[in-house]
């Protein structure tokens, strides 16, 4: 059992939380379990917090989690989540949730076949509620539209199967087409940029769309990242002065 954590079972869970209600309500709600999710954004937008967030959120719903991550190690990333007050030490000691790093420079020389391993791989994660890919920039950006359009096609049968699979890329991966139609596939767009308002660099969240969410969407989230709290979400008015 994780300490101070509340365990929930599989069967109680039908979205994806974040752990932050605040968050939670302007997603909808949460994220439906068994959707394809897009994580979107430039940059140092919080794509990778965001993922993270989620990811809290669906291990303290008693889910089984994957993530495969270019972006960092094993070591890396236990210590960045419990920097965010998000120790899923115990977790990944547990077996629930399983940490794939990925060499992004690999990914580059064959995007083709490193797509197609990927997706193998994903297979083979028995007993897994739930995949994360952060990201997928190195894969998708060098592949030809039909590959990446194919990926994503196989993505939405793992998810028919009640499966959950988050993708995370940088928007500069997609051309606008190739994007119009990949968003369309994916029940759940979640866009990141970087805003400035007034003098101050603020991160955004827009909520394209949630497929099935149990209230409106379409809201735009400025947040901020604090080392001990995670994403906190700055009220407008605030960060408008």
């Amino acid at each position: 059992m994780v300490t101070g954590t509340k365990i929930g079972t599989r069967a109680e869970a039908t979205v994806i939380s974040t752990g932050n209600g605040e968050i939670d309500k302007k997603m909808g709600g949460g994220i439906p379990v068994g959707s394809l999710t897009l994580i979107e954004g430039h940059s140092s937008a919080g794509k990778s917090v965001l993922t993270q967030q989620m990811m809290w959120g669906s291990l303290n719903q008693g889910l089984k989690v994957t993530l495969f991550t270019t972006e960092n190690t094993m070591k890396s990333l236990l210590s960045q989540m419990a920097s965010l007050a998000q120790d899923v030490t115990d977790y990944f000691l547990l077996g629930r949730l399983r940490i794939l790093p990925v060499k992004a420079m690999k990914a580059g020389e064959r995007p083709d076949a490193a797509l197609r391993l990927l997706l193998r791989v994903m297979n083979m994660e028995n007993g897994v509620d739930v995949v994360m890919m952060d990201s997928l920039t190195s894969f998708i950006a060098y592949a030809p539209e039909k590959d990446a359009i194919s990926f994503y096609e196989e993505c939405k049968s793992y998810c028919n199967e009640g499966k959950t699979v988050t993708t995370v890329v940088h928007s500069y991966a997609f051309s606008e087409a190739t994007l119009a139609r990949i968003s369309s596939m994916c029940d759940a767009h979640l866009r990141l940029c970087l805003d400035t308002v007034g003098t101050q660099l603020v991160k955004t969240m827009e909520v394209a769309k949630v497929r099935g969410a149990a209230r409106t969407t379409g809201n735009i989230i400025t947040f901020d990242v604090e080392p001990g709290w995670g994403m906190r979400i700055i009220p407008f008015s605030r960060a408008k002065a």
